[in-house]
């Protein structure tokens, strides 16, 4: 079963939209309306990544996955991987990062975090890698912007993917 527009509403709000905490506001009823939705959780944890509410994020990301363990339709180690990237916990993102891969080979994030991890933990020749294995999903290294609100968090990931390319600025 896939999410309704309705509860995918507030993620685009989240995504897309200024007030991030109207959004997690809107998913917050949604949650309380019907608490076993394994998509309410994972849309409530990726906003509350990009809010930077990072342990909030990895709880209910991973309540999701309680909910539901087989389902992989977006990927979720990869938001939890982001916020244990996000939190300075690199081997943590490794793991989850790689694993995301093994589920969703052609999922192009999951690779520029896991060479920006790689990055900021001194593995070059790791994250560069991974950047080859990027290149053959797409050409996009290092994206323009990023959904995150916390100016720091999205510098972290950035400047990782730019070192891990190798990009001297």
């Amino acid at each position: 079963m896939t999410p309704s527009f309705s509860r995918v509403r507030p993620w685009l709000f989240g995504y897309f939209g200024e007030d991030i905490e109207a959004a997690i506001a809107l998913m917050d009823r949604s949650l309380a309306a019907n608490p076993s939705s394994v998509y309410d959780w994972l849309l409530s944890g990726l906003l509350r990544l990009f809010a930077g509410q990072l342990d909030t994020a990895i709880e209910h990301v991973e309540r999701s996955l309680r909910l539901n363990p087989r389902d992989r339709l977006a990927a979720p180690m990869t938001p939890i991987g982001v916020a244990y990237l996000m939190k300075r916990d690199f081997d943590s993102a490794v793991a989850k990062l790689q694993a995301s891969i093994q589920e969703r080979p052609g999922f192009a994030l999951s690779y520029r975090l896991l060479a920006a991890s790689y990055a900021h933990m001194g593995r070059l020749d790791d994250a560069c890698e991974v950047i080859e294995r990027l290149r053959a999903v797409t050409p996009v290294i290092v994206p323009p912007t990023l959904p995150l609100r916390n100016p720091e968090h999205r510098e972290l990931v950035l400047s990782g993917l730019r070192l891990a390319a190798g990009e001297t600025t």
